[in-house]
């Protein structure tokens, strides 16, 4: 079970809140969650029912929230998350029939730290590993919330460090161009399930997106952008790659159809990922949430203050 921090410090950090328009949340066991001026900022969920720790709703004033958990055509989508595909050949993306994942994916939160300002900073210690077999990988992540901007921005920081615990392989659906590949292929590792906007699209820090004939874009750049329009207002979600990830600029897989908007940080198309005994390797994100339209020069702005930040 995930080790939690009494609710002594919260209870102290709600009276000492500098903006009376800030609240905390906690929801020992299952949740922490930021309210601003009576509305729901963040809720990031990590209880032990859950498939995977992630953040839902992510969301901007006015109650527009931007992701989905769990929805109908792909319960395994989980708002702002992370999986690997396989690991030896073994799902951890997809449930079997059972409804479980074949790979294990297990946490313990280390730590929770709400601040009066609205930013925090969330630790856990993760490991993936055959059902009833050792685990093969773990992780050390460590999340930094910025406290929302007045414009009700904000920006998530993602820093991942991974120590392979046995010879292992990553490796996902085959992409297209490979043997047996398909339009789907490539994804695993940072996704984000979002709710279908109006007007949809996406850009990379290299340009616009090119949607093929499956509704599908790939891109290889340093950030990428989908935005669209929810209840009258232009807003979007940006991710960047920080350009001390192994395979930096990272590849992109977005979809835009009918039923779907989602997109994720493809680590893993340009090929498998071998790992031996004790071998580590990082992967370091920062997700922005905003209002209004980014374009490719925007998001190339943004990537580049963020590479500033040293690994």
């Amino acid at each position: 079970m995930p080790r939690l921090p009494s609710l002594a410090p919260f209870l102290a950090l709600c009276a000492a809140c500098s903006s009376p328009e800030l609240r905390w949340e906690m929801e020992p066991d299952a949740a922490l969650a930021l309210h601003r001026d009576g509305e729901l900022v963040w809720r990031f969920a990590y209880g032990q029912d859950r498939a995977k720790p992630c953040f839902h709703p992510l969301a901007l004033p006015g109650g527009r929230t931007l992701t989905l958990d769990a929805p109908a055509d792909h319960s395994w989508h989980h708002g702002l998350w992370f999986s690997w595909k396989l690991i030896d050949g073994v799902n951890y993306w997809e449930p079997a029939a059972d409804g479980r994942p074949a790979g294990r994916s297990s946490w313990t939160v280390q730590s929770l730290d709400g601040r009066p300002d609205g930013s925090a900073q969330l630790e856990l210690a993760l490991e993936y590993g055959p059902r009833e077999r050792p685990a093969v990988l773990r992780e050390r992540r460590v999340i930094d919330v910025h406290a929302p901007a007045a414009d009700g921005s904000f920006a998530i920081d993602w820093d991942a460090r991974f120590l392979a615990l046995a010879d292992c392989v990553l490796d996902r659906t085959p992409p297209p161009g490979e043997p047996k590949g398909q339009v789907n292929g490539g994804y695993a590792g940072l996704a984000l399930r979002l709710v279908n906007l109006a007007d949809r699209d996406a850009c990379s820090a290299a340009g616009p997106a090119v949607w093929n004939a499956s509704d599908r874009a790939r891109a290889v750049a340093a950030a990428f952008e989908y935005g669209g329009v929810l209840d009258g207002e232009p807003c979007g979600v940006a991710v960047l790659d920080h350009p001390s990830n192994p395979r930096a600029p990272t590849a992109w897989y977005a979809v835009r159809s009918t039923a779907m908007s989602f997109f994720c940080a493809a680590w893993l198309v340009p090929g498998v990922k071998r790992l031996t005994t004790g071998e580590e390797f990082r992967l370091r994100y920062r997700v922005i949430v905003h209002p209004g339209r980014w374009d490719a020069g925007r998001l190339r702005a943004e990537s580049a203050a963020y590479g500033a930040n040293p690994p």
